[in-house]
């Protein structure tokens, strides 16, 4: 490109030795060559690329190789990215510890043949190959050349032959291509893994780390800083079991993991090589798999690990299972014959870490033990286990009963009932319960274990076939019961129905007031006798509609039931909309309606109960929440916003909630959010974006300003509720919170100040320790100042707001938030519930200070 330049430049200033005509088709033809020169896949000796806009571009234009700046960063580094995508995403860096501080940076082959990068000034390389090469070829290095691949493989090779002296996919940084390999090679001792960003504006080696162990069965680990963090298991001749969604994905992936007693390389390519995908190990040790999604101009992800308490490593120490199906918030299970090593941390701390011994005064040596089959599991830790090739399962069985230290043994390789197997001696580490591609661990037991286990088995297989002819004894009864009872029912549900109806009469002919609710209804003797009467021991809160009280079903259901109180003023009206509304509403992130009670003047609605209480009983308490680390807390954050989706957009009605705030988000066993309290709610109509009341209700301190001081509400009124929460939920305090030595009289205000001092983590909740990714808990800070701009317009929509907790897309800034009360009000919330011990906190909400 240089030559053509000078060639270009001297025919210009030599125009005098040209007719007019000539000249200018000379210009012309030297335009062209010099724009096409400039687009090579190729650096020689001859040939280098500058930082001045100088690219490597492979042949098929679907990869390039320049400099480039990370994010917010200064720094030069030499990467290659996507070529053809409108977003720069950077597959690989070659100085990624060594950065350029300006663009003075040249990359080249130097005398030795090694492809370098240097400054324009100085021969002292920044980053090299660094191979050694033979004599002759030292002697002859115009032959040597790096070229990018269309599969973004740059190559340091022989021109014109395929002899390849050093290549980029043996060292890959954090991301991992189609055709790209992770593994090692023992007898040249090279390893190919991926190594973490340390931030998104740093390339540098991060603490996180994608390889496969070199010790017994090679496994895929995820490690923290040399510490195993994960464990993805070892390959069963289909896939890595421990790998969640692998199965799922190999409809879309060839998936190849080629082994021998020194080499094991994992690789892939896609069944469809029109789609772009990668695989990137991130700052924050989560393993993603990213899809280019062409319609939207966006990566779509998949999250692989670790996606749950059980994908860490060793949480439930040795010997144990750790389930993450369990409903409670204990996941470890000791394993057949064994028993907590530790009981008091077991049982009354609910630690598990410290695993499970065999239990006292068991003998499973020589002694008529056996076997047990634990079914779908990710299979202990492969690192001390022992490979028996070439054996059946009955073989390995044989083959373990006679060492005694032998604890377990499973097939290597499922396909077609395998061949192979691995057996464990001593202690069985990292077991996790698998929904699906799990395998089979056949676990040794002593002899009375082993008889249980027949025994129960036999018994389950008779009690099945006692359950089938009693089945088929007792059908003809049911059907005829059942047509008797459908006929009683409708009866009964159509004489409910009149009551309703009348109890609705005389109201505003709107969408509310002209709906008859299609649920079920509960007698009132069944709900007296599922709450005691309404005793005082099953209250768990009091409103000014009434109280609520738990309860349970004859059928072992446990409900939470809201009560109207006879001389209530105020919660009739509401009453009757939470029926309205939540009949029609169903989402896993809604408190779900499960009938009512219209008998008389008793008006009551059955909900199911929550256990968990409501979520400012966890995060405004300083004990309560030390208990949820940064990932539930953004389940939560995600689940509250999904649910608020719903509302707006898609249900069949649009709802705008009026109430939203952390008193009114109930959790379940799981920690799931659930949103409760209706009462407020406005259902709009699909053209209607506003309304006005001269009736305020809701919460200062979530009501949004256009609501507080107008009675304008919409959609974006919900929209400020839910920024208020969430950052309620990342700083742990109420946005009433005040203390002497800040500006702001709230939260809000509060965090806008640090974010312009760029101290935004400074409000992250202490109790966190540090242990949370910074980048994620920012972009949620700036989303919830996003939420709660003063100018309702300004605000996104909960559509958005989804879209941009889901994706890493850039965000626009916000603008100044809302501050509409100062510090001088009395700013604690008034209790609704009647205490702080609500344990369903089901409430009607008047307007109150925070």
């Amino acid at each position: 490109m240089d030559s053509a330049k000078n060639l270009l430049y001297l025919v210009i200033t030599q125009n005098h030795r040209y007719n007019n005509l000539q000249l200018n088709r000379l210009i012309i033809f030297l335009f062209i060559f010099s724009f096409c020169s400039c687009s090579t896949d190729t650096i020689s000796i001859h040939k280098p690329i500058t930082d001045g806009g100088d690219l490597l571009v492979s042949k098929s234009k679907t990869f390039a190789l320049g400099f480039f700046t990370p994010g917010k960063s200064t720094s030069r580094y030499v990467g290659i990215w996507y070529y053809n995508l409108p977003n720069q995403t950077v597959v690989w860096v070659a100085n990624r510890d060594t950065p350029i501080n300006d663009t003075s940076g040249i990359l080249s082959i130097d005398p030795s043949g090694n492809l370098v990068l240097h400054h324009n000034l100085s021969t002292i390389p920044i980053w090299s190959t660094d191979v050694s090469l033979t004599q002759s070829l030292t002697n002859n290095t115009s032959i040597v050349i790096a070229q990018l691949s269309d599969l973004a493989n740059l190559v340091l090779k022989l021109n014109n032959t395929k002899t390849v002296i050093w290549e980029s996919f043996d060292h890959p940084t954090d991301t991992m291509l189609s055709y790209q390999r992770v593994g090692f090679d023992r007898k040249s001792n090279q390893s190919w893994f991926l190594q973490s960003w340390t931030t998104d504006d740093d390339p540098g080696k991060g603490a996180y780390t994608l390889k496969f162990s070199t010790n017994g069965k090679p496994q895929l680990f995820i490690y923290n800083r040399n510490n195993p963090w994960w464990r993805g298991g070892p390959w069963n001749g289909e896939l890595l079991a421990g790998v969640p969604n692998l199965k799922r994905d190999m409809a879309l992936f060839n998936v190849t993991l080629v082994e021998d007693d020194n080499y094991l390389a994992l690789t892939y390519n896609m069944l469809d090589e029109s789609v772009i995908t990668r695989i990137v190990l991130e700052k924050s040790g989560f393993l993603q798999s990213f899809t280019w999604d062409s319609q939207k101009s966006q990566w779509s992800r998949y999250l692989y690990e670790p996606t749950n308490q059980c994908d860490n490593y060793k949480t439930c120490g040795s010997n144990s299972n750790c389930n993450p199906l369990n409903y409670d918030n204990f996941k470890c299970t000791c394993l057949l014959g064994f028993e907590p090593k530790f009981p008091r941390d077991w049982y009354d701390t609910r630690d598990g870490s410290g695993g499970c011994v065999r239990k006292k005064g068991v003998s499973v040596c020589g002694n008529g033990e056996g076997f047990v089959k634990v079914v779908s599991l990710k299979v202990p830790d492969t690192s001390v286990a022992v490979a028996k090739g070439g054996l059946s399962l009955e073989e390995c069985e044989k083959e373990c009963l006679r060492n005694c230290s032998c604890t377990a043994y499973a097939a290597v390789d499922v396909r077609n009932g395998g061949s192979g197997c691995l057996a464990w001696y001593g202690d069985l580490m990292d077991i996790q319960k698998l929904s699906d591609q799990g395998q089979d661990l056949f676990l040794r037991v002593d002899k009375v274990e082993l008889a249980n286990y027949y025994t129960k088995s036999k018994g389950t297989l008779n009690k099945k076939r006692m359950a089938a002819i009693l089945v088929a004894s007792i059908v003809a009864i049911v059907l005829l019961l059942s047509c008797v009872y459908c006929r009683w029912k409708k009866k009964r549900k159509d004489e409910m129905m009149r009551h309703l109806s009348q109890d609705f009469s005389g109201e505003e002919n709107d969408a509310q007031s002209n709906t008859h609710p299609n649920l079920p209804f509960f007698n009132f003797k069944t709900i007296m006798k599922a709450t005691g009467n309404c005793g005082h021991e099953n209250k768990l809160g009091q409103g000014g509609f009434g109280s609520v009280y738990k309860g349970c079903l004859v059928n072992g259901q446990e409900i939470a039931v809201k009560r109207l109180s006879k001389d209530s003023g105020q919660g009739k009206e509401e009453f009757k909309n939470e029926v309205t509304l939540l009949v029609k509403l169903q989402h896993r992130n809604l408190v779900r309606l499960l009938g009512c009670c219209f008998e008389k003047e008793e008006r009551m609605l059955v909900y199911e109960y929550l256990p968990n209480k409501s979520l400012d009983f966890f995060i405004f308490d300083l004990n309560q929440r030390s208990s949820l680390d940064w990932g539930k807390r953004f389940e939560i954050i995600c689940g509250i916003a999904r649910g608020v989706l719903y509302l707006h957009q898609d249900s069949r009605l649009k709802i705008i909630h009026r109430d939203l705030k952390a008193s009114n988000v109930l959790l379940d066993a799981a920690m799931n959010p659930k949103i409760s309290d209706f009462g407020m709610a406005r259902i709009f109509g699909e053209d209607e974006i506003q309304a006005r009341t001269k009736r305020l209700v809701g919460t200062y301190g979530y009501m949004a300003p256009e609501y507080a001081m107008e009675g304008l509400y919409s959609t974006k009124s919900d929209v400020f509720s839910y920024g208020v929460l969430l950052l309620e939920i990342i700083a742990g305090q109420r946005n009433s919170h005040c203390e002497k030595e800040r500006s702001s009289p709230n939260l809000i205000g509060h965090v806008w100040t640090l974010c312009t001092e760029g101290r935004a983590l400074d409000i992250v909740d202490p109790t966190l320790n540090g242990f949370y990714p910074s980048a994620i808990v920012l972009r949620c800070i700036k989303i919830g100042l996003l939420c709660v701009q003063e100018n309702a317009m300004n605000r996104p929509s909960m559509l958005e707001v989804v879209f941009m907790l889901s994706n890493e897309t850039p965000l626009i800034s916000p603008q100044k938030p809302a501050f509409f009360f100062n510090g001088k009000q009395d700013l604690q919330e008034s209790s609704t519930s009647g205490g702080g011990s609500s344990i369903n906190e089901l409430t009607e909400t008047t307007i109150s200070a925070r």
